[in-house]
């Protein structure tokens, strides 16, 4: 099924992150550079890069400087994460372009992209309350409540990957159709930005 391929991939470009757990260091994905699995990795890589550098930029200590520099960081990932959830639903376009629709199919409420984009990063909480769960210098209460939070998460992914796997049925029978809006981002257009623009003058 798509979703186990997706969910295995996910956990590895997980791990592989957390040999050394540095936002600075390069991804080294194993796929071939056309394949679904190599844009599998780099979705959740990128994903897991941005998890680690919204906890840094929590810190209450942080030089306002290098705050500035990891919102910068961020909004650029945010619009790299967004070209690859694009460039998956794409795969499922090409894959789907020969099914025709029945009369009475429908439109999903999300593309399949986006919901394997919450599939990704339902595999970074699932990976990071089972730390909590199993922290040795935490409370036992802690680590019983996180370990309650990870039982729901651990429900949710199967559910998810389930619901998943339907829409992809549903789509390969003809029963549901689908359309890729372009997300149109404004904030980073200068054309588009009013900040942008007006600075421009």
């Amino acid at each position: 099924m798509f979703t186990s391929t997706s969910n295995s991939i996910f956990d590895q470009s997980i791990q592989d992150y957390h040999q050394y757990n540095d936002v600075h260091q390069a991804i080294n994905n194993p796929y071939e550079k056309n394949s679904i699995e190599h844009l599998l990795y780099l979705k959740n890589w990128i994903d897991t890069v941005q998890w680690h550098l919204e906890d840094i930029i929590r810190d209450p200590k942080i030089d306002p400087v290098e705050a500035l520099h990891i919102k910068r960081w961020i909004d650029r990932s945010n619009q790299e994460r967004t070209d690859v959830v694009e460039y998956i639903d794409s795969y499922f376009l090409d894959k789907y372009k020969h099914v025709a629709p029945v009369a009475d199919a429908v439109i999903n409420t999300e593309s399949p992209a986006w919901a394997i984009d919450r599939l990704s990063i339902l595999a970074l909480k699932i990976y990071h309350m089972q730390e909590e769960a199993t922290r040795a210098d935490a409370t036992a209460a802690h680590r019983e409540a996180c370990q309650r939070k990870l039982d729901i998460l651990l429900e949710q992914r199967a559910d998810l990957s389930t619901a998943i796997e339907t829409l992809l049925a549903d789509i390969e029978g003809g029963r549901k159709y689908m359309k890729v809006y372009k997300q149109m981002k404004m904030y980073n257009d200068p054309s588009l930005n009013p900040v942008l623009y007006k600075g421009e003058k």
